[in-house]
C-alpha cells in the first residue's frame, strides 16, 4: 500500500493571515480531532480547505500557505473562495444536506444554484488531489461536505482504492427521497470501494436507498452496480481513549478543577457541551432541566447545569436564532428558580481550551447527552473515558439521547427520548440517586468498549476492511475481458473454422426493463446476431428463459438455434423444437393459486406462466414490500414442494418454479456435443446461466455480464460491452 491520502471539508489545522505572518491552529470538530493522531503516524497527506478564504491570497502568500501546511502539518490546500463558502458550504451543505439528514425538514432548502455550487466545489476537491495521488495509494474522503467526490474520483483514477466515511446519520429513504438530486448523490457515493458508516441503522438506510432509487440489490451490504461492486458497513468512531483518560492527571486540568470547586464547591454538577446547532436538542435539555426543577425542589440550590454552546456556522440564519432563543430560555430559567448564592444554569456561549473540557468532565456528576439525531456524537465517549473508576466512590453517570450514534455502544448508560421532556427530568433524579456501585457496573463495561475501540482501531479497521475488499475486487477485475485476453480471443477467433455462440438473451443482449414482458430486440442485436449467422463457420444458439412462441417470434427468421424456458426446449436450425425429456406440469394447478394470491398482495407485480414454469416478477414492486413478499413467498413455496421434483430459481427480480431437471447446462451440451468445436464462447448474466459455464469444454470462452463473482473465466461490465464486444469481434462498426 503507498501513501494514505485523507480529505475532508476542513483541514486538522486553521489558518490565520496577518501581514507576512501566517499561523496555525488545530481545527476543532469531531473528524479533525479523531483523526489527527493517526494520519500522521500512517505516513498521510490530508487534503481540504485550511479556514482562509483564497479570493485575495497572492501568489507568494499562496505558496508560503502550501509549504507551511506541507512542511509543518502534511497537509494540502484546496483553495476556496467566499463564493464557494457561501454557497458549498454554508448553502447547499449545511442547508440542504445537514438539515434533510438530521430530519429536520423545516429547515432545508432545494435551491438549484446552491447544488450547482456543491458540485463545483467537489470537482475543485477533484482536481486538486488528482495529479498528487500515484497509482498504490489509498483515498479516505469523509462525509456530506464530499458526497460526490467519490465517483469524480473514480472516473479520473478508475483503479484507485478509494473508502468514503459518512459521519452524520444518512436518513430513511422517505427523507432522501426528498432530495431532487439523489440519483447524482448516490451515484457519487458509490464511485467508492468502501462506504462506512457509524451504526447499520444508517447502512440499512443507505441500501435501502440505493435499492429503491437505482434499482441496485446488495447482498451481505456488497452493492453491485452493474460494472463494480461497493461494500456498505458499520465502523463506529472511536476516540483517543487514552489522551483522554491520562489526561485528568495533567496539572493545567488540576489547576482548572480547583477553580470550579472554588466556585462550586460540594454541589453536584451536570454538564452539556455541544455545538450550537438545532439537531442538537439543547433547547429540548433546557425544557427538561426545568420540568426538573419544577418537579425535585428538594435539589434547589444542590444541582447547577453548567452548558458550554460552541459557537458554529453563525453565518446561517436558523443558527443565530437558534441562538436568541437559548439565550431567552437561560435566562426565564434562571430568573425563575436562581438565588442570590446559587444560578441554576451556568450558560458559557464559547469554545473551551482542552483542560478546560477535561475538567468540566471529570468534575461533572452527570454528563447529559440529548441530541435529537446525531451521526455518532463524541462527548459522551470523551465523558466516559474520563471518569475515575481505579478509585471507590461515584465515578459519574452518563444520560444519552437514543437518537445519538453513541447510544449503540454505550447501552449501559441511561437511555433517554430527548422528546419526552418528563422522562429527561426523571432521569436526571434518577442519575443523582444512583448508587455507587450501579454507577461503576454502568461505566467500566463502557471504559473497556471505548478501550479498545479507539481511533486507531476504527480508522485501521476501516483501511484493512478497504484493503480486503480491493483485493476482492482486484481477482474479479483480473478476469475482465480486456487487452490482451480480447486480442487473443480475437486471433483464434480468426483462425477458427467451426464456432459456436452459446448467448443468453436478457440481461446479456439486451438490458432488463422495467416490464420484462415487453424487452423485444433493439435493431442492433438483430445486427450483430445477423452477423454472427452469416459467416458459414458460425452456429449461433440462443439461451433464455422465455416461451417457444415468443423466441419464434422475436428470431424465427435467424438461422439460429434456441433454447427456450430455462432448457425444457430446444430448437436446433432449421428444425424443429423438441422437448429436452417429458415433463409433467400438473403440479402448476395447485401452485398457481398461491403464486397469484402474492401476485394480488404486491403492487406492481406479475405472474407469468409459461409451458413448465411459474414466474412471479416484481420489477416495479416496492424494494422493500417485494422483500417481504418474495421471502413469504419461497417458504410457502418450500413447504409446498419438498416432494416434487420443483426448484425455486431467483433471477433479476424474478422467481420462478420449474422442474429441477431444466437447466440451462444440460440443454447446451446438446449443441456442445453436436461437433468437433475449435472455438466455443458463452455468455449469460444471471446464476441460472452458471450451469452453462459448468458444462463447457476447458478451452471455451466464459464471459459473466456483471463484475460480481462467478464460474465463468472473464467479466465484461455490462449490455452495452457485450455489444461492443460482440460487434468488434464481428468487424462491425461500433
Amino acid at each position: 500500500m503507498g501513501r494514505l491520502f485523507i480529505i475532508s471539508n476542513r483541514l486538522p489545522v486553521t489558518l490565520s493571515v496577518e501581514g507576512d505572518k501566517i499561523s496555525a491552529t488545530a481545527s476543532s470538530g469531531g473528524l479533525a480531532t479523531g483523526l489527527s493522531s493517526f494520519y500522521k503516524d500512517a505516513g498521510g497527506l490530508w487534503f481540504g480547505w485550511p479556514g482562509i478564504s483564497f479570493d485575495d491570497v497572492d501568489a507568494e502568500t499562496g505558496r508560503k500557505i502550501e509549504e507551511l501546511l506541507i512542511n509543518e502539518h502534511q497537509c494540502g490546500a484546496v483553495k476556496l473562495t467566499e463564493e464557494d463558502l457561501e454557497n458549498y458550504y454554508y448553502g447547499f451543505s449545511n442547508k440542504t444536506i445537514w438539515p434533510l439528514s438530521h430530519y429536520f425538514t423545516n429547515h432545508t432548502v432545494f435551491d438549484n444554484d446552491l447544488w450547482k455550487a456543491y458540485k463545483r466545489v467537489n470537482q475543485k476537491f477533484c482536481d486538486t488531489v488528482v495529479e498528487e495521488i500515484g497509482d498504490d495509494d489509498v483515498i479516505w474522503v469523509n462525509d456530506y461536505q464530499l458526497m460526490l467526490l467519490p465517483n469524480m474520483l473514480r472516473q479520473k483514477l478508475p483503479h484507485a482504492s478509494i473508502g468514503y466515511f459518512h459521519h452524520i446519520p444518512f436518513p430513511s429513504f422517505e427523507l432522501f427521497r426528498l432530495m431532487p438530486w439523489r440519483r447524482e448523490i448516490l451515484q457519487g457515493l458509490l464511485g467508492a470501494d468502501l462506504i462506512g458508516f457509524h451504526t447499520y441503522d444508517y447502512v440499512r438506510h443507505f441500501l435501502s436507498s440505493v435499492r429503491r432509487i437505482l434499482g441496485y440489490e446488495n447482498i451481505l451490504g456488497t452493492v453491485s452496480s452493474g460494472y463494480r461492486t461497493t461494500k456498505v458497513d458499520a465502523f463506529p468512531m472511536g476516540i483517543d481513549y487514552e489522551k483522554f483518560h491520562k489526561a485528568t492527571k495533567m496539572p493545567e486540568v488540576k489547576h482548572e478543577l480547583d477553580k470550579i470547586w472554588q466556585q462550586v464547591g460540594d454541589r453536584k454538577i451536570v454538564v452539556s457541551i455541544d455545538r450550537q446547532d438545532y439537531t442538537k436538542g439543547i433547547k429540548d435539555r433546557l425544557e427538561a432541566f426545568h420540568i426538573f426543577l419544577h418537579r425535585y425542589p428538594e435539589y434547589k440550590e444542590k444541582v447547577s447545569l453548567i452548558m458550554v454552546t460552541v459557537p458554529s456556522r453563525s453565518q446561517v440564519p436558523s443558527y443565530a436564532d437558534l441562538k436568541s432563543e437559548i439565550d431567552e430560555l437561560v435566562g426565564k430559567i434562571n430568573g425563575e428558580h436562581g438565588t442570590l448564592g446559587w444560578m441554576p444554569i451556568w450558560y458559557h456561549f464559547r469554545s473551551v481550551p482542552f483542560p478546560m473540557l477535561i475538567a468540566l468532565y471529570s468534575f461533572a456528576d452527570i454528563a447529559l447527552v440529548t441530541p435529537l439525531r446525531d451521526g455518532m456524537n463524541l462527548v459522551a465517549k470523551e465523558f466516559i473515558a474520563t471518569r475515575p473508576t481505579e478509585r471507590d466512590g461515584d465515578v459519574g453517570v452518563l444520560i444519552i439521547s437514543e437518537m445519538a450514534g453513541a447510544e449503540k455502544e454505550l447501552g449501559e448508560a441511561v437511555i433517554v427520548n430527548p422528546f419526552d421532556h418528563d422522562s429527561v427530568a426523571d432521569s436526571i433524579a434518577r442519575a443523582l440517586r444512583m448508587p455507587a456501585e450501579e454507577q461503576r457496573r454502568r461505566i467500566i463495561p463502557m471504559q473497556e468498549r471505548l478501550k479498545r475501540y479507539d481511533i486507531t482501531k476504527w480508522a485501521g479497521d476501516f483501511l484493512q476492511t478497504l484493503e480486503d475488499i480491493k483485493s476482492q475486487q482486484n481477482r474479479l477485475y483480473s478476469k475482465k475481458l480486456s487487452g490482451r485476453l480480447r486480442q487473443d480471443m480475437f486471433e483464434r477467433y480468426g483462425k477458427s473454422s467451426k464456432r459456436l455462440f452459446l448467448l443468453d438473451y436478457d440481461g446479456s443482449l439486451k438490458h432488463l426493463e422495467d416490464n420484462p414482458m415487453q424487452a423485444t430486440p433493439d435493431d442492433e442485436v438483430l445486427e450483430i446476431l445477423s452477423a454472427i449467422t452469416s459467416d458459414e463457420k458460425n452456429e449461433l444458439v440462443i439461451v433464455s428463459g422465455r416461451d417457444r412462441a415468443t423466441l419464434d417470434e422475436w428470431f424465427g427468421n435467424l438461422q439460429a438455434g434456441m433454447i427456450a424456458n430455462h432448457g425444457a426446449w430446444l430448437k436446433h436450425k432449421g428444425q424443429e423444437w423438441e422437448m429436452l425429456e417429458p415433463l409433467d406440469n400438473e403440479w402448476m394447478k395447485n401452485l398457481r393459486p398461491i403464486m397469484q394470491l402474492y401476485v394480488d398482495r404486491t403492487p406492481g407485480a406479475e405472474l407469468e406462466e409459461k409451458e413448465f414454469s411459474l414466474v412471479f416478477h416484481y420489477r416495479r414492486a416496492v424494494p422493500e414490500m417485494a422483500h417481504v413478499r418474495v421471502s413469504e413467498l419461497k417458504d410457502d413455496l418450500r413447504t409446498m414442494t419438498t416432494s416434487l421434483n420443483l426448484g425455486i430459481l431467483e433471477g433479476s427480480k424474478v422467481i420462478e418454479i420449474k422442474n429441477t431437471n431444466i437447466n440451462k447446462g444440460n440443454s447446451g451440451l446438446r449443441f456442445i456435443n453436436k461437433a468437433e468445436w475449435d472455438f466455443v464462447m458463452a455468455v449469460g448474466d444471471d446464476w441460472t446461466d452458471e450451469d452453462m459455464f459448468t458444462v463447457l469444454p476447458g478451452n471455451s470462452y466464459s464471459i459473466k455480464v456483471g463484475l460480481v463473482p462467478s464460474t465463468a473465466k472473464y467479466h465484461l461490465n455490462d449490455v452495452d460491452a457485450v455489444r461492443d464486444f460482440l460487434k468488434n469481434l464481428l468487424g462491425l462498426k461500433s
